[in-house]
């Protein structure tokens, strides 16, 4: 079979079947585009059969080929860690606009927010928190590829910071609510990383709360957050005394990040 048979059986869309078939060969998927009419082994056949099937059912192609890009660096991913997305390089963007000399990454996941900023910032102090086991372990991998010194800690939110402030604290916390339909399709991805309460609003809720007593004066808090969200969330921010209040939109133009400062 040839790769251009390969490519219109697999019933995909093209610029994914095109990574599936690069990883299942071996070839960058510039060769796959540039010679459609390259034979395929039956081990690689084979191969990209199966992560097919993966797909037809469901399964993101980032898990499916073990990796995804952000911010420039290609990570680790797997079931344990939410995929990044590309919307949450705004929130790196808005951090490194700002001084600051430490930061607190909280909900880490792959570790994609602290690696990006401390892979642009590597003067800066990073510590990353993350509640799940698992998802740590993928942020120190990648952390570890990248050699990037990151203090990675285990718990809930704000939890294991007691007595330490920062110059800027982020976040792209959970911000779905229970029931949300738009769960069904993300179905392969951690539900604690997704999930916050009944309105999306809970994990928000609790960091905003903590917030303002582990931040130096003059020290922003960066939150991520969901459509429709911003209004609440603003609210939230100057009901906990932050001021310069302000949101901004992603690349579709949609509401996605809000932050305010400390006194």
């Amino acid at each position: 079979m040839t790769i251009e048979e390969a490519l219109r059986r697999a019933a995909l869309d093209a610029r994914e079947a095109r990574l599936l078939l690069a990883a299942a060969s071996g070839f960058s998927e510039a060769s796959v585009m540039a010679y459609p009419e390259r034979s395929l082994t039956e081990e690689t056949e084979a191969r990209f059969r199966g992560y097919v099937e993966r797909r037809s059912q469901g399964e993101p192609v980032a898990y499916i080929l073990g990796r995804k890009e952000f911010y420039g660096l290609e990570l680790s991913v797997n079931p344990a860690v939410l995929i990044p997305r590309p919307e949450t390089e705004l929130l790196v963007d808005l951090a490194l606009q700002r001084e600051f000399s430490s930061v607190a990454d909280l909900g880490t996941g792959s570790g994609a927010i602290a690696l990006a900023l401390k892979h642009n910032h590597p003067q800066a102090r990073v510590v990353a928190v993350e509640a799940s086991a698992a998802a740590l372990v993928v942020a120190k991998r990648n952390a570890a590829r990248f050699n990037l010194d990151i203090d990675f800690l285990h718990g809930r939110w704000l939890a294991p910071l007691a007595g330490e402030r920062f110059d800027l604290i982020v976040s792209n916390p959970p911000y779905v609510a229970e029931g949300d339909p738009h769960l069904a399709d993300l179905s392969f991805e951690p539900a604690a990383a997704l999930v916050a309460g009944p309105d999306g609003l809970a994990a928000i809720r609790e960091i905003v709360a903590a917030a303002p007593s582990h931040l130096v004066p003059g020290g922003w808090l960066l939150l991520e957050h969901g459509i429709g969200q911003d209004l609440t969330v603003s609210a939230l921010l100057r009901q906990a005394g932050l001021e310069e209040v302000a949101t901004w939109p992603d690349l579709a133009g949609i509401p996605r990040a809000t932050g305010g400062r400390v006194k």
